[in-house]
C-alpha cells in the first residue's frame, strides 16, 4: 500500500481519532529482505515506516503517543545499507520520544511451530518506567526451546495430514514436470549444449516423509537439515525460488495454502477459515501464498505480547 494513497490516509484519520495504548506496525519487509531486491526506502515500501512515523505525530496531537510500538521486520532489516536503514529507523523512533529495544527471534527455537523464520522485533517504550521492566530482549535464553527430531515430527504431523490425499494441482509428477523427474540415463542422453549442469530427480531427491525440501532455482533440490521448514516467503508455492516440498502417502507435492498458514500458527479448520472469494472472485492459491510468506508467526508475536502486558499490567498497578 502505497504511504500518501487514499486507503492509507483514511486508514491513518481513524487511528487518530482513538487513543492508542499499542500500535502494531508490520511495515512491508520486501524492501529489506535478501529475497527481494533490498531497495530500502527507495521502494515505496519501504517508505511505509514514515506513515507510522507520522501516524503516533497525529495521535500526539489529538490525544497522545501511543504508549508502546510493537514493529516487526525481516532479520535482513539490521544489515541493509551497511546498517545505516534500522540507524535512520532508530534514530526516527527515538526522536519522537520512544525508548527503542529490539531483538531477532527465529519462529523455530522460540514456538512449538516447526519453521526456521528469523525476525526482528522492535518494542518501543514511551514510558521509561516501563522500558526498564521489560527484560525479555536480556534473557532470551530463558524463553528459547528445544526439540528433538520425533517431536518436530509430531508438530510437522499436527499441521500437515500425510494419509489424506490432496487436491492433484499440488503434486509434482513426470507428466507435469518431465524436467524434474530426468533419470542418469535420459540425462546422459541430452546433447551437451541442451543439457542443465544439474539433473533433477525428485523422486531420487525427496525421500523422506516429515521433513521439507526445497527446489533451488529450478536447478537443485536440498533437503532442510534442522527438520523444519525453511522460512515461508510471499513467492512460495507459485513458481517462485523457494518453494518448499514435501512426500506424503501419495507422492510429492508443495505445501498447500492451508499447511503454509497453519506452519505460521493459524488455526486453519480449527476456528480459522480461509478466504475463498474476493469482490465476487475467486480468492487464488497465490494469494493465499502470499498472505502466509507475508504473516507473522502468531506464537511468537503472543510470547512477546504476553510479556508486554506483564510490563504494563505491573506498572498499572502501582500506581
Amino acid at each position: 500500500m502505497n504511504p500518501n494513497s487514499v486507503e492509507t490516509n483514511k486508514l491513518r484519520e481513524i487511528a487518530s481519532s482513538n487513543k492508542i495504548d499499542i500500535l502494531n506496525g508490520g511495515f512491508p519487509c520486501q524492501a529489506f529482505s535478501i529475497a527481494g531486491y533490498q531497495k530500502g526506502f527507495e521502494d515505496d515500501r519501504g517508505n511505509l515506516f514514515w506513515a507510522i512515523i507520522n501516524t503516533v505525530r497525529m495521535l500526539e496531537s489529538s490525544f497522545e503517543k501511543p504508549r508502546i510500538l510493537f514493529l516487526e521486520n525481516v532479520k535482513n532489516l539490521k544489515a541493509h545499507d551497511n546498517g545505516n536503514t534500522y540507524r535512520v529507523i532508530k534514530t526516527e523512533i527515538e526522536k519522537i520520544g520512544y525508548i527503542v529495544k529490539e531483538a531477532v527471534l527465529n519462529t523455530m527455537y522460540f514456538s512449538e511451530l516447526p519453521q526456521n523464520r528469523e525476525r526482528i522485533y522492535i518494542i518501543c517504550f514511551r514510558d521509561k518506567v516501563d522500558a526498564d521492566k521489560f527484560t525479555m530482549f536480556d534473557n532470551l535464553d530463558k524463553f528459547k526451546l528445544s526439540f528433538t527430531k520425533k517431536e518436530r515430527e509430531e508438530q510437522i504431523k499436527s499441521i500437515i495430514d500425510y494419509s489424506t490425499k490432496a487436491p492433484d494441482k499440488y503434486y509434482y509428477t513426470k507428466e507435469k514436470y518431465p524436467h524434474y523427474f530426468i533419470t542418469e540415463d535420459e540425462y546422459n542422453n541430452i546433447p551437451l549444449e541442451k543439457r542443465g549442469e544439474h539433473r533433477i530427480n525428485l523422486d531420487e531427491s525427496i525421500t523422506e516423509m516429515y521433513q521439507f525440501y526445497q527446489l533451488r532455482r529450478g536447478m537443485y533440490v536440498r533437503k532442510n537439515q534442522n527438520n523444519v521448514c525453511p522460512t515461508l516467503t510471499a513467492n512460495m508455492g507459485t513458481g517462485g525460488h523457494n518453494v518448499p516440498l514435501i512426500k506424503d502417502n501419495y507422492g510429492i507435492r508443495k505445501l498447500t495454502p492451508a499447511e503454509t498458514l497453519r506452519l505460521q500458527g493459524f488455526p486453519v479448520g480449527n476456528g480459522f477459515e480461509m478466504p475463498t472469494v474476493y469482490k465476487g472472485k475467486k480468492y487464488s492459491d497465490s494469494y493465499l501464498y502470499k498472505q502466509a510468506g507475508n504473516a507473522v508467526s502468531v506464537p511468537v508475536i503472543k510470547l512477546i505480547a504476553t510479556e508486554i502486558l506483564k510490563v504494563l499490567s505491573d506498572t498499572d498497578s502501582k500506581k
